[in-house]
């Protein structure tokens, strides 16, 4: 008799992810940190005699008003700098809480408020733990003209019937852990471009109260900069000196 032939079974195909779900890494915003990766490699051709002055300055032009990491590509797509760090990330994300041996158990500062009001702000020095405790009162910490020794600082707060403000400079790292009864517990989370900038963290409680902390715009931590700068120069300038080498060599 005649066997009928079924069709073989095909195996269930998975569900791929389609381009409306999945962006593409060159479709990414660009941040800050991207922008400044770029601008570090043409600074280094331009010292490298690899880009003119005219040509340098049209590429940072550009990188200034890109919105996407493809089009960052594109103004460093012909220099080998950009192929040879290509997998080393813009920055480190700081982590979430502070290390254990970094801390001593004991405040370094205690900044009280009973019925009153109490105020750290200028140029001071931050230690590395630092207790704000407002009843009925207020209290401001304000980092963002502080002399940071020491790369982790944490500040606990506690607000009852009051307020504690924390403001801290925009280059740096500011993490949260807290809550509020009856009362708000606000941290605005921020990570640095730069892996060695200072991590603040702010832990505590607010009863009937308030704990605010976050970044005081346009403020930024000038000796901070000062360590970039001078990396950055350093970089160049060892550049710009081996390239002067080679020539006198020829």
């Amino acid at each position: 008799m005649d066997l009928q032939k079924s069709p073989a079974p095909t195996a269930p195909t998975s569900a791929k992810p389609t381009a409306s779900t999945v962006a593409e890494p060159a479709e990414l915003r660009a941040s800050d940190a991207d922008r400044d990766r770029i601008a570090d490699i043409l600074r280094e051709a331009l010292a490298e005699g690899r880009l003119t002055a005219e040509e340098h300055a049209e590429r940072v032009e550009g990188v200034l008003a890109t919105k996407t990491v493809g089009e960052l590509d594109h103004f460093v797509r012909d220099l080998p700098a950009a192929h040879s760090g290509r997998a080393t990330p813009a920055y480190t994300s700081a982590p979430n809480r502070p290390s254990a041996d970094a801390m001593p158990a004991e405040a370094d500062e205690n900044v009280v408020a009973v019925f009153s009001a109490a105020v750290r702000k200028g140029r001071w020095r931050a230690g590395r733990r630092i207790h704000a405790y407002s009843i009925f009162g207020s209290v401001e910490i304000d980092l963002s003209e502080a002399i940071f020794e020491y790369q982790q600082v944490v500040i606990k707060a506690i607000s009852v019937f009051g307020n504690v403000e924390i403001r801290v400079p925009e280059n740096v790292s500011l993490r949260g852990s807290g809550g509020g009864v009856l009362g708000n517990f606000e941290v605005d989370t921020l990570d640095s471009g730069d892996p060695h900038a200072p991590v603040v963290y702010v832990d505590g409680l607010a009863v009937l109260g308030n704990v605010e902390a976050r970044p005081k715009r346009g403020k930024l931590i000038a000796d901070l900069l000062d360590r970039v700068t001078g990396r950055v120069t350093e970089r160049v300038a060892d550049r710009v000196d081996r390239s002067l080498h080679k020539h006198l060599d020829r």
